[in-house]
């Protein structure tokens, strides 16, 4: 594997990497993050009885729309034509587990897609339920899944 970094110019600054002779191959993320929370905040959201909404619906739109956007977040990304985000949620004994699938058929991955698509889910969960658990709090913000491209696969779940 090539581990030279192509995000610099001849000058030494940072550049987006140029993607125009790539060819397009089909590409899929997949990334996970921890909500931690006290077990009756769990209980709410589950119940549908936080004030502000339907958390995970909420969650949800939001991190579809991160993905879409994270080229205007993370500054040397691509905007890339997404085919597909979804996120999906699992109840755990210490929250919630968020996981992204991001997928496109493009020149570059959907790594940062997923993470951010992910990161935002989590800042929603918090947001809409701080009034009654001020403690939550992320962990294991990670990619676990890549296909496609020159590096092929690679899993971390």
């Amino acid at each position: 594997m090539d581990n030279k970094l192509t995000h610099f110019n001849e000058e030494g600054l940072s550049k987006m990497v140029d993607v125009s002779d790539k060819i397009v191959t089909h590409r899929e993320a997949r990334a996970k993050i921890e909500v931690h929370m006290d077990k009756d905040t769990i209980e709410k959201i589950r119940q549908g009885s936080i004030s502000k909404g339907n958390v995970l619906a909420v969650a949800q739109v939001a991190g579809i729309c991160a993905a879409k956007k994270n080229y205007e977040l993370i500054p040397m990304c691509h905007q890339i034509p997404l085919t597909g985000v979804d996120i999906k949620y699992e109840y755990k004994d210490y929250g919630i587990e968020i996981t992204s699938i991001v997928k496109t058929d493009y020149k570059t991955g959907v790594e940062m897609e997923a993470l951010t698509a992910c990161s935002i889910a989590a800042l929603t969960i918090y947001d809409m339920c701080k009034a009654i658990d001020k403690k939550m709090y992320f962990t294991s913000c990670r990619l676990v899944y890549k296909e496609g491209g020159k590096s092929g696969v690679f899993e971390n779940d």
